[in-house]
């Protein structure tokens, strides 16, 4: 059985612009169901702890017609989380950073994350990131000062899919950004960028990721024995 992190934005308020996000349901949701019942364990951080701020536009008919997710929310299945700032990454076999436009705003640029990350890296472990999770990775720097995906295939939410007049609002643009560093590609709903870092593109690839992760911790724990 390995252990698994999964990371969650705390989520954004923007009163001005009357704009709230937070993390994306299906994307933790769908991974942890897959993780979970093939017997592997998952924790949740965030960087404040305790209950984060879901994008409630995760929960609508249109983006979850079963109302699968918002059942699982509502049963609080994401309602404690732990401080980034408390969690030892050599506790964990892999690391899942969820996506959901809050990711932008307060996992992008958090060293405690950053720090996570390069800690679960080091140990040979497994870093992977669905839709705009894969923001941190950008600046999470190796000791050689690059970027952890500098040169690799890498994949996230694609610019040209955003919804209307919602990139004026975010911090920077996630392509953009992904692409300065790593070779970003839209085509693929998941990609090995190598053995230890995996990206999916959007909420649609989140049951593919979780599968993804689920064959490379079994095939590393083949390995172990």
């Amino acid at each position: 059985m390995a252990k698994v992190l999964a990371v969650l934005s705390s989520g954004h308020k923007d009163e001005e612009n009357n704009y709230e996000t937070g993390w994306w349901g299906e994307e933790l949701f769908a991974p942890m169901e897959i993780l979970e019942e093939a017997g592997h364990e998952l924790e949740l951080a965030s960087p404040l702890g305790g209950k984060p701020t879901i994008d409630q536009a995760s929960l609508t008919e249109e983006t979850d017609p079963q109302g699968k997710y918002k059942k699982m929310y509502e049963e609080g299945l994401a309602d404690n989380t732990k401080k980034l700032s408390d969690i030892n990454p050599e506790d964990y076999d892999a690391v899942f950073i969820v996506g959901g436009h809050g990711a932008m705003f307060d996992l992008a640029k958090n060293e405690a994350l950053h720090n996570i990350i390069n800690g679960v890296y080091d140990n040979g472990n497994i870093v992977s990131a669905v839709c705009h999770g894969p923001a941190p990775l950008i600046w999470t720097k190796r000791p050689n000062g690059k970027s952890i995906i500098d040169g690799l295939d890498v994949t996230g939410y694609p610019e040209n899919v955003e919804p209307e007049g919602l990139p004026a609002l975010l911090p920077f643009s996630l392509e953009e950004e992904m692409d300065k560093v790593g070779n970003y590609t839209a085509d693929q709903k998941v990609v090995w960028g190598n053995e230890q870092l995996l990206t999916g593109r959007d909420p649609f690839s989140a049951e593919e990721l979780g599968n993804e992760l689920v064959k490379a911790l079994d095939k590393r724990s083949k390995k172990e024995d």
